[in-house]
């Protein structure tokens, strides 16, 4: 990987932001007050449903917002109050921002002649981030009367284009490309990363992109980070029950149940062995368990209420009922679901939550 010696860490302080001009609460701000660093060079993806905050935030790193309160650094540098000019960072925004009236060629090389770069190095570089979005062939082409993905195309080039950016932040920006180039870009990204070590910040509400594109996943839930994590965390172990829903399809089964040690008491009176012991958890108290790690038996298990089977492909769905609370089960292509009335957790597959929030065990393995 290629360093450059302008690369900063970005660190948010005690940052916070509402919409309204005097926020009373808590629920009156779009950010809750966080305290989050982005490591130099590293590449993330910004995840989370509509509304949960994620523009706001990439906003504010960009500078196209201040603040309500707290401070956003670039090194050692305060760039809370600095215009986005100043931050030496390169966005590309969920819709094509081109020029219509220019080529293709002069929309990628635009950023380099604005900063006086030598005419060689310009084609050059534009050459190559042209073959990386597919544009080689439409270089001398107008950009008006190109299609949506064509020139969201050309906006990713454009974002991508500078070498010595502090960061690249995207928003959402493949929404508008087909499928099949979706993923191409996206490896394509990868590629760049690795080549120069851009801090790259991903926004995205699709779980997909965010697990193929980063090396960790920052995951927002009204307008807090819940959890940042590598994807294996993510899915292994949720510090929040939203996580383990949004993460995963389908996500992560969750049954009321009493904690005690290393057992779970069901409603029903069904005991849970769990891979681990834990303390008294005070609130509303869950196990969490994929359906990935659950199985059909024959005997040993809960009893499950089986409501529909779907076959998707590479694995079949089993969706049912434990005690009356909904349970889904994912099981292998060829794998017979008749005569297996019950269901089995693997123990150390399972994760406990008061509250919402993971609680961590005591102590590994059973007591």
């Amino acid at each position: 990987m290629r360093r450059r010696p302008d690369m900063a860490q970005i660190t948010l302080k005690n940052l916070a932001h509402s919409y309204l001009a005097h926020p009373r609460s808590e629920a009156d701000y779009a950010l809750k007050e966080m305290d989050h660093v982005w490591q130099d060079g590293g590449a993330y993806a910004l995840l989370g449903s509509s509304g949960c905050g994620k523009t706001t935030l990439l906003n504010i790193i960009s500078g196209l917002l201040t603040p309500s309160h707290g401070r956003v650094l670039f090194g050692d540098r305060d760039v809370t109050a600095a215009p986005t000019a100043e931050r030496n960072i390169a966005q590309v925004f969920q819709f094509p921002v081109v020029y219509d009236t220019m080529t293709v060629r002069d929309n990628l090389a635009f950023p380099l002649k604005n900063r006086g770069k030598d005419a060689a190095y310009i084609k050059a570089r534009v050459d190559q981030i042209a073959r990386m979005i597919g544009m080689e062939a439409r270089l001398d082409r107008k950009a008006q009367g190109l299609t949506a993905d064509a020139k969201q195309k050309i906006s990713l080039g454009r974002g991508m284009v500078r070498e010595d950016v502090n960061a690249i932040l995207f928003d959402e920006p493949l929404t508008v490309i087909d499928p099949h180039m979706k993923w191409e870009l996206r490896t394509q990204l990868k590629q760049l990363h690795r080549q120069f070590g851009h801090t790259m910040i991903y926004v995205t509400h699709d779980q997909t992109e965010a697990l193929t594109f980063a090396q960790k996943v920052v995951v927002m839930y009204e307008g807090r980070v819940v959890q940042m994590g590598t994807p294996e965390e993510l899915f292994e172990k949720p510090a929040h029950t939203f996580v383990g829903y949004f993460i995963g399809s389908p996500g992560m089964n969750f049954l009321d149940a009493e904690v005690r040690g290393d057992r779970a008491l069901l409603p029903g009176g069904e005991v849970v062995a769990l891979g681990a012991h834990y303390a008294p958890a005070a609130g509303r108290v869950q196990i969490g368990i994929r359906p990935e790690h659950a199985t059909l038996v024959a005997g040993g298990g809960l009893p499950l209420t089986i409501r529909r089977i779907e076959d998707v492909g590479r694995h079949r769905l089993v969706r049912g009922e434990v005690t009356g609370l909904p349970l889904n089960v994912v099981m292998p292509e060829g794998m017979p679901v008749d005569g297996l009335p019950q269901v089995a957790f693997a123990p150390d597959k399972i994760n406990v939550y008061a509250d919402d929030w993971r609680v961590a065990p005591e102590r590994e393995g059973a007591a």
